[in-house]
């Protein structure tokens, strides 16, 4: 009798599969396993449908009630399951049309220097001490650098040189590794941190840079849901307004805005936009100079900018014809 192989056992070959090949598939994994999980414990004893797929694409972790995020994540079965159909020839392989299109990116909330001034100071009076000196400190770096939060909170000592004002940040969301310049004024903040810090742990070279502040997880790393739950209290106590097309202002928003202000400040330096582009999209870890140029087209702060670089030619002299 033949032994059923379960869902799960198929993600894993697929995976080893597809990593022979040069895939590093850490984003895809994740969610592949995820969803394995989840079919396996419906225990189907038929072909894998678009229905069961929708299922699961709408309890995404974040709880989010976009149907442009189900339609990424159902984006994600779609390589695997074309493979499976070798196995399953009935498997179903989900399209764009199940949720609509998802090529639309809301536009962000951009932070005004007010905002990350008024941010700053709510994390500062967070207790105890060292709890409100290290949001103040995070987020300031978010702010004055466009790092992911997971890039952020990943830090060890060991990452952040503050003699010379370079951050190293490893692994990143595709696999990529950078160094991050500091401002002085960011180098001279981060080191007050670190100093405080260390008033309160013995750090090693491994050491989480930014730790959490409580019992017995004093000196451990902090995780990204932590930092939103954060934000969100802060954000409500603060009261802003959101600009941006999503739900809410979110931590990630920080990043976009430091993205926007820089071509802000470029374009008001005389900067050529387009030659100093690649450098920034090195700097935030941009998989494709593409990504950043989304921002002069997709962001209200910049459409003006947009419409200079693209300003109709003045006509030409008529020429008459001998």
């Amino acid at each position: 009798m033949n032994r059923i192989v379960t869902l799960q056992e198929r993600v894993e070959d697929y995976l080893a599969e597809r990593r022979r090949l040069g895939y590093r598939l850490r984003t895809t994994a994740g969610a592949l396993r995820s969803f394995a999980r989840d079919v396996d414990r419906l225990e189907l004893t038929g072909p894998l449908t678009i229905d069961v797929m929708s299922v699961w694409a709408r309890q995404a972790k974040t709880h989010s009630d976009d149907p442009t995020t189900w339609a990424r994540r159902l984006r994600l079965l779609g390589p695997f399951t074309t493979w499976l159909q070798q196995f399953e020839p009935a498997t179903e392989v989900p399209d764009s049309t199940v949720f609509g299109r998802i090529g639309w990116r809301p536009a962000p909330h951009i932070f005004t220097e007010q905002e990350i001034i008024d941010l700053l100071a709510a994390a500062r009076r967070l207790e105890p001490d060292l709890r409100g000196a290290t949001y103040e400190a995070l987020f300031g770096v978010l702010a004055a650098t466009g790092l992911r939060i997971s890039e952020a909170v990943n830090l060890v000592q060991a990452d952040v040189d503050l003699n010379v004002g370079l951050l190293t940040v490893r692994e990143t969301k595709f696999g990529k590794s950078r160094y991050v310049p500091l401002h002085p004024s960011t180098r001279d903040a981060l080191r007050d941190y670190r100093r405080r810090r260390d008033l309160n742990i013995t750090p090693s070279e491994e050491t989480p840079f930014f730790v959490t502040t409580r019992g017995r997880l004093l000196g451990c790393a902090m995780s990204p849901r932590q930092v939103d739950r954060v934000f969100q209290q802060l954000r409500e106590h603060l009261g802003w307004v959101n600009r941006g097309s999503h739900a809410a202002i979110r931590v990630h928003d920080l990043r976009h805005a430091f993205i926007v202000r820089r071509l802000v400040l470029w374009q008001a330096q005389g900067v050529d936009i387009d030659q100093a582009m690649l450098a920034l999209s090195t700097y935030v870890g941009h998989v494709r100079v593409s990504n950043t140029y989304w921002y002069l087209s997709g962001v209200p702060e910049l459409l003006g900018l947009a419409g200079e670089r693209f300003e109709p030619l003045p006509p030409l002299a008529e020429v008459e014809h001998v």
